[in-house]
């Protein structure tokens, strides 16, 4: 039989962890900006 992988709990991280989580947070402040640009655009459209 073939021995196969490991079937822990625990998944190994890959190498480029860091700058996921550096992209995820960039990623999300710019999606967060510009939400608020854009409620913000829709509230002044609305009141002038």
């Amino acid at each position: 039989m073939a021995r196969q992988g490991r079937h822990g709990a625990t998944r190994r991280q890959p190498k480029g962890v860091a700058f996921d989580r550096w992209l995820d947070r960039v990623v999300t402040v710019a999606v967060l900006t510009a939400m608020v640009i854009g409620l913000t655009a829709v509230a002044a459209h609305w009141l002038l």
